[in-house]
């Protein structure tokens, strides 16, 4: 069976995009994890599937598939690709396209000068909505790791799980060292995305993000509405938001109440076309 794909980045977060409506595939978690492999496959951070919508309010459904074969509920700048792969592929005529993802209806906006505004939905901060095990709720928590140290976090979920830590500067920030370890730690019970970062001035981030099932990536873009959320609600960011990844730039916004949605801009680029064949056991 020969599979058409799209390879597409946004800031360097990487994906290998399919659609799943004109043309029939079947997934498989060994599968992902070799198409996924750097050397001997294509490449990718995340595998995105683009499916036909399940409820009357959305266009699509939007699919994601870590680099480890597992299905997760949300990724930022991979809503961006999804949306630039529906619109230039011809698949709508849209420039607002509703969404619907593992976590909940999402809309994707493309905007006059190319790049792709997400609403992203309401930030949750509830423990068992993250999902986070503590006792009671708190805006930062204390968190002890395997290796004895102790970090200050904040947890939020962005329909998909995140930890956020401020450092003093992301570029020496241990991210190989504490991201699996925070990835993986049992008040996690789902895994958690960790983000490491640094403030610039109260309208301007760095950010480095180690994602649960795919590693350090250049970009995250839950990671970044996670960042900026966690900054405003400690009161030690304003609205709008510049978050500089290593792959280049995002612009989050959030009005600080939690009954609003957080909208986050960005470019999403396509790299290559191809096709692979694929091989059902």
């Amino acid at each position: 069976m020969t599979i058409h794909f799209t390879k597409m980045h946004g800031l360097g977060n990487d994906f290998m995009v399919i659609d799943a409506i004109n043309q029939a595939i079947e997934l498989n978690p060994e599968q992902i994890r070799q198409w996924a492999n750097r050397h001997f496959g294509i490449g990718f951070d995340q595998l995105l599937i683009v499916e036909p919508p399940k409820t009357a309010d959305t266009l699509f459904t939007y699919r994601i598939f870590n680099a480890d074969g597992g299905e997760v509920e949300q990724c930022g700048n991979g809503a961006r690709c999804f949306a630039r792969y529906v619109y230039d592929k011809g698949l709508t005529t849209e420039k607002e396209i509703p969404v619907g993802t593992a976590s909940g209806r999402i809309v994707l906006h493309i905007n006059d000068s190319g790049d792709v505004t997400v609403d992203m939905g309401r930030p949750m901060f509830t423990p068992t909505n993250i999902p986070f095990i503590t006792e009671c709720e708190a805006t930062s928590y204390p968190l002890t790791l395997d290796d004895g140290s102790e970090w200050v976090i904040d947890a939020v979920s962005m329909g998909n799980p995140h930890a956020v830590l401020e450092v003093e500067n992301v570029d020496t920030a241990p991210v190989s060292h504490l991201g699996p370890m925070i990835e993986h730690h049992r008040q996690f019970p789902n895994r958690v995305n960790v983000g490491f970062m640094q403030i610039v001035d109260r309208q301007h981030i760095r950010l480095r993000v180690f994602e649960r099932g795919s590693g350090e990536t250049l970009a995250c873009g839950t990671g970044a509405c996670a960042a900026v959320v966690s900054g405003i609600r400690r009161n030690r960011l304003d609205s709008p938001c510049l978050v500089d990844v290593r792959g280049g730039r995002l612009s989050v916004a959030w009005t600080g109440k939690t009954q609003d949605s957080v909208l986050m801009t960005g470019p999403a680029q396509s790299v290559f076309e191809g096709q692979i064949t694929q091989t059902i056991a």
